[in-house]
């Protein structure tokens, strides 16, 4: 991979250990793998445990705060711990304010899940699944293995840094951030066993690995790492689960207290949360830092800690960050000044964009061509980075346009956000699966969204008093 490719971070693996902290969630200035010289330094927390659940935190948007929801799982932590295989470890749970579908374990017993996952769950046994077997991966030494692993990954990656092979070391760190598959199963078999002690519906488990399994497939092609790239929802892990269930009783057998699950996460956060920044198809809105862009047509954005990062799969592909210049340093200065490889000085030229100082340049690698900008937006300077298999003119006229996209949220732009949230409504008489599904705040895909949100399938009965999910603005 040319050093060009590398520096716009195309085909990166991300993982729990290989994320940066961002500070305003538009990007952090580097790739995850490197800091420049002049980066400020932060003192370290004092031990590993506490390092490793800071950049957990930093990674997935930080603590969600909701007391009523983290009464609730706390008690329910403390349910589970009392059955679980170490009732000795003092387990905590935190609830990450991101969107993906994520769980994560520490060794002393930190458990993480993001609000992403909680609204994909159903019932207190499901989420109950969820909690238990995190908490297996602890009690088996599993996140010890893993921490453990990743610490000596970080020797190789440092070496990998020096010879410029950054997406060799971080796809070392990613597979070793997942956990083995006979690491899975054990995991599944004692948090089954776990949540069915607790008096809870062992087929918890099954039921939440199917919904996994149909988000994914729903959702096309994953793009960040989520609880389904580091826990595979297989055909084979779930026919496993339930078998193991079975053993526990019937399903049903325990408890699956849906009204009570439904009724704290009413109003919970859904997908991203406009003070980071949100995707609306094409748009990037930014309303804490009031400004937005819009990609080419066929792209899809995903906005990651480090960056906006965009493709189309024909060959293209962006990335908008923010950079740190030196004291006194120009724009033009900026895009010359090395940072990035194959930069045609002759090509730099300044410009405004939509009344924001500007400039712009083409850089050229082996394989990609790349049409940068420098755009300086209040106290800030953003980096916008568009490449192409193929830079033709068509192409970089496209590129033009997005840049010229850039530009400053209107107020009435900014009091008109409003956070996608769940909300639980009663079925009525006369409601169907398809007006039901009407109902939700996108228009596309609704019923499919519908159905997978709320367990269901296209013949799924429902009745008055039933009670579903819907994403309401």
């Amino acid at each position: 991979m040319s050093t060009l490719a590398l520096a716009l971070g195309l085909a990166s693996c991300a993982s729990v250990s290989d994320n940066d902290p961002s500070v305003t969630q538009t990007a952090s200035a580097t790739t995850p793998t490197s800091l420049p010289a002049e980066a400020p330094r932060v003192i370290a927390p004092p031990n590993a445990d506490e390092r490793e659940s800071a950049r957990v935190l930093a990674a997935y948007g930080g603590a969600y705060r909701d007391a009523r929801l983290e009464r609730y799982l706390d008690d329910l932590v403390q349910r589970l711990a009392a059955q679980s295989d170490r009732p000795d470890i003092p387990y905590k749970l935190t609830v990450l304010n991101a969107s993906s579908i994520n769980a994560f374990a520490l060794p002393s017993g930190k458990l993480f899940v993001t609000r992403g996952l909680l609204a994909l769950a159903n019932d207190d046994a499901e989420i109950a699944a969820v909690i238990a077997h995190e908490m297996a991966h602890v009690s088996a030494r599993h996140a010890q293995a893993r921490a453990d692993a990743e610490r000596n990954t970080q020797l190789v990656s440092g070496v990998g840094d020096m010879l410029h092979n950054t997406s060799l070391a971080t796809s070392s760190q990613g597979s070793l951030a997942a956990f083995s598959r006979q690491q899975e199963l054990a995991a599944d078999e004692i948090g089954i066993r776990t949540i069915a002690k607790a008096a809870f519906d062992p087929y918890g488990a099954s039921r939440f690995l199917t919904s996994m399994r149909r988000q994914v497939e729903a959702r096309g092609r994953p793009t960040t790492p989520d609880f389904l790239s580091t826990h595979p929802s297989t055909p084979e892990r779930i026919a496993k689960a339930n078998e193991e269930a079975a053993q526990y009783g019937q399903p049903g057998s325990g408890e699956h207290d849906k009204f009570g699950y439904l009724s704290v996460i009413d109003g919970l956060t859904y997908g991203e949360d406009p003070s980071q920044g949100y995707v609306q198809g094409r748009v990037f809105w930014q309303p804490r830092l009031a400004f937005t862009f819009t990609a080419p047509p066929s792209f899809t954005l995903d906005n990651t800690p480090q960056a906006i990062l965009g493709i189309d799969g024909n060959g293209r592909a962006l990335r908008l960050d923010t950079v740190k210049t030196k004291d006194g340093q120009s724009l033009q200065a900026y895009l010359g000044s090395g940072w990035i490889s194959g930069v045609d000085t002759g090509s730099i030229t300044t410009l405004n964009i939509n009344g924001n100082e500007a400039a712009t340049a083409v850089a050229r690698g082996q394989d990609w061509s790349f049409r940068l900008y420098a755009i300086r937006f209040g106290g800030d300077v953003y980096r916008l980075i568009l490449a192409a298999r193929n830079l033709d003119a068509s192409t970089d006229a496209l590129f033009q346009q997005t840049a010229s996209s850039f530009r400053h949220m209107t107020p009435d732009e900014q009091r008109n956000v409003h956070p996608e949230h769940i909300d639980i409504v009663t079925v009525r008489a006369g409601d169907t699966l398809q007006s039901l599904a009407a109902r939700m705040i996108e228009p596309q895909d609704q019923l499919e969204r519908f159905l997978v949100l709320n367990g269901f399938d296209d013949n799924t009965p429902i009745k008055p008093g039933d009670r579903v999910k819907i994403i309401a603005q």
